[in-house]
């Protein structure tokens, strides 16, 4: 503690603070401005076994290259210490209101399901600006993830393996990680060569992991197992995997005593993202060409999970509609308490198949709702909003900068500028321009989250 070491290409000299975590190639600590000028880092400091000129090269590469977007803890200086073998780099510090996916799979944070799908979301359209640079992570884990509970905002760390699409890598990935692929080239003794492809199929095992508390591979046949040894695990999750919920393969089905949360967790979502799971671990496991799940297919699933969530009228928690169901419906009763979830309010986009979003009381619409598939969760065009004076009318309010136009069934028709609402009717079409939503179901949003404020003015 206390080591000074300069960025090779800066002019400010740091001095490390405390050591904040170790790994296999080496160690991270808190530095601070040796003036005490300027923002606190996080160092990265090599091993002398991991410290090699391949890594500087890699590095160097990554440092010149910048960041794919906010979301990587990237590589931004390498740094070297006087007097001292070896170098490392410093990048940004993780906040503490980030939490290790770790943190989710053991219980210590619990997210709603609406911070899932956020977040699952953010991590596809990560990976996918990530992959559009001709680059691979090679290691996606949920140890290499961080998730803020509170709005499903994520960061993705260890960025410094992160290499061209299909080179060579020293890192292979994770175990219970690694595409198929990869571990059969391990074992015929060849150089794995991590690429785009297997990038999705760890991001697959990874969502799989978020939302269903379980290995897609994990059922009966690993139950089974005497000894889960190195040439067991090798058979399960490279050579011979079979999907736990596999339609044509029901050798591997969970067990309910051993394998308890993906039987209770896999029939609560709706089968639009059932059936991406099902590709990802039956196609996708010997067809990584076609057989995938692309970034943008899962991005696109996990924005119309976020809009399938409708809250029970009985005990406010998370459940959803299935957008692809005839009557926009799903589930009929909470999976928690077992009240009806009949005939629950929500808007259907006319001319987008599956584009139908669930109105609670915490509901608000953005650009990709109205105006196609530009994704931008941190503008609002509009929101659920209770009547000031009559607490059970709700709204939908323009927060956008165009006039919509209202259409009752007998045809009616009137003009809702910026900072008006209309009022949640049965049968309402609203034309946003472009596009028209149609409002179904029971007209009282519900909500377990704080009441939005505002008025239907």
């Amino acid at each position: 503690m206390g080591t000074a070491l300069r960025p090779e290409f800066g002019t400010t000299e740091y001095r490390t603070v405390e050591m904040l975590g170790e790994g296999g190639q080496g160690q991270v600590w808190r530095v601070t401005p040796s003036r005490g000028v300027g923002p606190d880092y996080a160092l990265k400091w090599y091993f002398p076994d991991t410290a090699t000129e391949e890594q500087w090269q890699a590095l160097s590469r990554l440092v010149e290259g910048g960041a794919p977007d906010a979301r990587f803890l990237w590589p931004l200086e390498l740094a070297r210490a006087p007097g001292k073998e070896g170098f490392g780099y410093l990048m940004g510090l993780r906040s503490d209101n980030f939490h290790s996916m770790v943190d989710v799979m053991r219980r210590k944070v619990e997210p709603s399901f609406r911070t899932l799908a956020t977040a699952g979301f953010e991590m596809a359209d990560g990976f996918l600006q990530l992959h559009s640079r001709g680059l691979c992570y090679l290691d996606i884990s949920f140890g290499n993830l961080f998730v803020q509970p509170e709005d499903g905002r994520i960061l993705i760390c260890d960025t410094d393996n992160v290499r061209v699409d299909g080179q060579p890598a020293s890192i292979a990935g994770t175990p219970k990680f690694m595409a198929p692929e990869v571990i059969r080239d391990l074992l015929a003794q060849q150089i794995p060569r991590p690429n785009r492809k297997t990038d999705l199929f760890s991001l697959s095992v990874l969502l799989f992991y978020m939302f269903m508390m379980h290995h897609p591979f994990e059922g009966k046949r690993e139950a089974e197992i005497a000894c889960l040894d190195a040439d067991a695990q090798n058979q399960l999750y490279g050579t011979e995997p079979v999907f736990i919920f596999s339609p044509d393969d029901e050798s591997n089905r969970p067990d309910a005593v051993l394998h308890p949360n993906p039987l209770a967790f896999w029939p609560i979502y709706p089968q639009f993202l059932r059936d991406l799971f099902i590709r990802a671990f039956t196609a996708g496991v010997d067809n990584p060409d076609d057989g995938r799940v692309q970034e943008s297919e899962w991005r696109k699933a996990m924005a119309n999970l976020r809009d399938a969530i409708t809250n029970c009228p009985g005990c406010g928690l998370e459940n959803f509609l299935d957008p692809f169901d005839p009557e926009g419906q799903g589930a009929t009763q909470c999976w928690s308490c077992g009240a009806g979830l009949t005939n629950q309010a929500r808007l259907t986009i006319e001319g987008t198949r599956g584009r139908v979003v669930a109105l609670n009381g915490d509901t608000y619409l953005f650009p990709h709702h109205i105006e196609g598939d530009r994704y931008n969760f941190r503008q609002p065009l509009a929101m659920v909003d209770r009547h000031p004076h009559h607490p059970d009318v709700w709204g939908l309010k323009n927060l956008s900068g165009a006039t919509w136009k209202a259409i009752t069934p007998d045809e009616k028709r009137w003009d809702v500028p910026p900072g008006r609402s209309v009022t949640l009717a049965h049968d309402v079409r609203i034309r946003f321009g472009a596009t028209t939503g149609v409002i179904g179901g029971r007209v009282v949003a519900t909500s377990n989250l704080t009441e939005p404020t505002g008025s239907l003015n």
